[in-house]
């Protein structure tokens, strides 16, 4: 949700904030009408109360019946506007920081760099399914059979590697000498404290899902429980970020930093016809997730730490990756900017080889706190002994989703068709060749 008093005042930057993301700009006029007629009957209603004390003083009986009556009417009023103001108050999305590319579509996310040697053998490459499935790794059929499309079995060597790669995941984010390495290497100002870990609910309740800004636009991925009106969670943020709901952080705690594992559940409803075949995009699956809740004056080097973060666990699987700057059009609502990490898969496009998203860093600045009504209290000074409570920022960034794997299994292919174990996730895995 973003910031109310910014809506009044500069009406026209958020205009073009909701612009930049593709959606309607007339949200803006029709927030700011609402909200002037709400003012109004705020102000009708302070006044008609403090008469009601008046004529309750001088004893005007008949008066003061016919003014409680127009106070209940008002009420009404003010409790219609408000349900309908807070409605299209959601729907506005979070606007782009303004070092954000411009663009119309994700063709037009901005390549910062690549990173890695794409292996050039064994030419022509093979895709993962190609690979595992005569290996006993995968197996979709059969998890057509019990569950449907796109689910799948991960069976035997493979899980272990799943397994080794979030352990490897949990190591770094928990090591205190990582976390101040890569804040040095990166020239950040930040404290070095780890990641805490947490493996939190899979099922949370509406308040808190609405909370995270993906059900007014996007709702139709999140798988729902009517019964019990609950919702699978599509990554471990979803659960994490409302621990903090309706809290007050003190400010020498902040930053805060989680890194939550769990399975994760999406409906897919936007992707008919695409990765049809395999586990790219699947309904289920499992994630680790960073969660930070920081000041607003350090959230853009915290945004920067995640992401050497995940550049740091490719670079030592050494698996060739881009990093792409997304653009306005192809941030969603909570984000105000957004870094993707994409693998090099060699066997994909008919072994000519493509790249495929593995994760995301996403800075959503105070969009999801507001909503949450997460604050912390500023250290205060001589100047300022006592500041008011601020609203945190919250960030987030992919560990390893189970995507990694297929990377793996197409890098490290071998001309038997034989899946050799990166070097950083031998001593996990217990053997150096899956096959």
């Amino acid at each position: 949700m973003i910031d109310i008093n910014l809506l009044r005042t500069e009406p026209e930057q958020i205009r073009k904030g909701i612009l930049a993301k593709n959606a309607d700009a007339g949200l803006a006029d029709k927030f700011l009408e609402l909200d002037q007629r709400w003012r109004q009957v705020v102000t009708t209603l302070d006044s008609l109360r403090a008469n009601q004390n008046r004529l309750s003083r001088e004893r005007k009986i008949e008066e003061a019946k016919q003014n409680k009556e127009e106070i209940k009417k008002q009420e009404l009023e003010l409790a219609g506007l408000e349900t309908e103001r807070t409605e299209v108050l959601r729907l506005i999305p979070n606007p782009p920081l303004a070092e954000v590319p411009p663009g119309k579509s994700e063709a037009d996310n901005v390549t910062l760099r690549e990173v890695g040697d794409k292996p050039q053998s064994p030419a022509p490459f093979r895709d993962y399914l190609e690979l595992a499935e005569p290996l006993g790794l995968i197996d979709t059929a059969r998890a057509a059979k019990v569950s449907g499309s796109r689910f799948g079995y991960i069976l035997g060597a493979l899980v272990k590697l799943e397994f080794a790669m979030f352990h490897f995941g949990l190591k770094t984010l928990t090591d205190k000498k990582i976390i101040h390495r890569l804040i040095r290497e990166n020239h950040l100002k930040l404290p070095d404290n780890p990641f805490t870990p947490v493996l939190p609910p899979v099922l949370v309740s509406r308040q808190s899902m609405q909370a995270m800004g993906y059900m007014e636009r996007g709702g139709d991925e999140i798988y729902h429980l009517p019964a019990d009106d609950m919702f699978l969670v599509g990554t471990s943020e979803q659960s994490l970020a409302p621990m903090h709901m309706d809290e007050t952080l003190p400010g020498k705690e902040l930053p805060k930093r989680y890194v939550g594992y769990s399975t994760c559940f999406r409906r897919e409803a936007g992707s008919y016809g695409k990765d049809t075949r395999g586990i790219i995009r699947v309904h289920q699956f499992n994630k680790m997730e960073m969660l930070v809740l920081c000041t607003p004056e350090t959230s853009r080097a915290e945004h920067r730490l995640i992401l050497a973060i995940e550049e740091y666990l490719m670079q030592e699987l050494k698996l060739p990756y881009r990093v792409l700057n997304i653009c306005s059009a192809d941030l969603g609502d909570p984000a105000a900017a957004k870094f993707d990490l994409e693998a090099w898969l060699p066997g994909q496009n008919g072994g000519q080889g493509e790249y495929r998203e593995t994760h995301s860093a996403s800075n959503c600045t105070d969009y999801q706190a507001r909503r949450l009504n997460i604050r912390y209290q500023p250290i205060g000074d001589k100047k300022n002994p006592s500041p008011k409570p601020e609203f945190v920022h919250i960030l987030n960034g992919t560990v390893f989703s189970e995507r990694p794997l297929i990377a793996i299994i197409e890098n490290y292919q071998t001309p038997e068709g034989k899946v050799r174990v990166p070097d950083v996730l031998q001593k996990y895995v217990g053997e150096k060749v899956i096959g």
